[in-house]
């Protein structure tokens, strides 16, 4: 199992047309679903005067919580082809938004859901996509004269420092990706006087 998973750079916006309806769609990280339900709120809020504003959000590296909304629209007409671009560029943590302004002349079914598709494929395209690594961390105790072979795991290119304290004993925390935990944690227990920290 890999420890890569794919986002969204930053926010993003698209525009569709149809049949003189409008579908302004946003794309936005979210890294839980009260972030994702604030940002449709505020979409909700900006553009009250729309008939419909319809979203799917997607949260967590192995992208197990969703949900989706067609606000009014056809079941499965909206949130469902939105949803469906969200898992087409297999992105976590992002919600996107889709606003639509009546234009007076009905889609119908598939009308709707390649409308809502598009957009949201416009939303994520100008937002950029970008890949990203499951993390852990480990904390470890160690006498002063470990410091130098602590210090050489902590330097690597893949090992980030999270926090250090030097005293009488040591202790630092590291972060790596998961695909290389295995090996940092054990080359650090491997260590004379180095333990992991309770």
């Amino acid at each position: 199992m890999s420890d890569i998973y794919y986002t969204i750079k930053g926010p993003g916006q698209g525009q569709y047309k149809e049949k003189m309806s409008r579908f302004i769609a946003f794309a936005a990280p979210a890294a839980n679903p009260d972030e994702a339900r604030s940002f449709i709120k505020d979409i909700q809020n900006r553009y009250h005067d729309a008939r419909h504003v319809c979203w799917a959000y997607m949260i967590g590296p192995d992208r197990t919580v969703w949900q989706l909304n067609d606000n009014g629209e056809p079941s499965g007409t909206a949130g469902k082809p939105i949803l469906g671009q969200i898992n087409s560029f297999r992105l976590s943590d992002v919600v996107i938004a889709v606003v639509r302004y009546f234009g007076g002349i009905k889609l119908g079914t598939s009308g709707l859901i390649s409308a809502y598709r598009e957009a949201a494929r416009l939303a994520i395209e100008d937002a950029g996509v970008k890949e990203m690594h499951q993390m852990e961390s480990i904390t470890v105790t160690f006498p002063y004269q470990a410091m130098n072979d602590v210090m050489k795991i902590a330097k690597r290119d893949d090992v980030e420092i999270l926090a250090q304290t030097f005293d009488n004993t040591c202790s630092i925390t590291l972060s790596t990706r998961q695909d290389h935990f295995a090996e940092i944690s054990s080359r650090l227990l491997g260590i004379d006087g180095v333990t992991e920290a309770e």
